[in-house]
């Protein structure tokens, strides 16, 4: 398995943007980068994987949620530089439109917590800016309860 830290390439990893009855699946990192902060549930593509199965499998690793992983709804990239400014972290995420199949959230492999939030539930907790974008700006989340939940009508 690659480094995770100082990496001599980008690794590719996956997000599964799960909303369900008006609600988004986020997980509080245990390890950086971004440890501490809510955000997408995801990780690592392994070697022969799609995006869409590896969503699928880290899901289910990080919350025992069960999804049919999607298309691509948001990709960005995580750099992160040491003091030195060496690259200690550099990962490039596709974030995709998953649909809840079933379970319910518990925090297992590297989350430290998971759980459903609304959009008032997200104003008292510290929400990765990249998870935030995506659902304010780019999935309008919040917006106008009960459009993003059907996945046929997600951007």
């Amino acid at each position: 398995m690659p480094r995770k830290t100082y990496p001599t390439e980008p690794r590719v990893a996956v997000g599964a943007v799960v909303i369900w009855k008006d609600r988004v699946l986020l997980v509080k990192r245990r390890d950086p980068p971004n440890e501490g902060q809510w955000a997408i549930p995801g990780g690592s593509v392994r070697l022969g994987e799609t995006l869409q199965e590896a969503a699928e499998r880290e899901l289910h690793e990080e919350t025992g949620i069960r999804i049919r992983a999607g298309r691509p709804v948001y990709i960005f990239d995580v750099i992160q530089r040491d003091p030195e400014g060496r690259i200690e972290y550099h990962y490039v995420i596709t974030d995709l439109w998953s649909e809840y199949l079933g379970g319910e959230p518990m925090p297992r492999d590297d989350a430290l917590d998971a759980r459903w939030f609304t959009p008032a539930d997200m104003e008292s907790v510290p929400v990765n800016a990249m998870t935030r974008d995506l659902l304010d700006t780019t999935l309008g989340f919040g917006r106008s309860p009960g459009t993003a939940d059907a996945p046929d009508r997600a951007p």
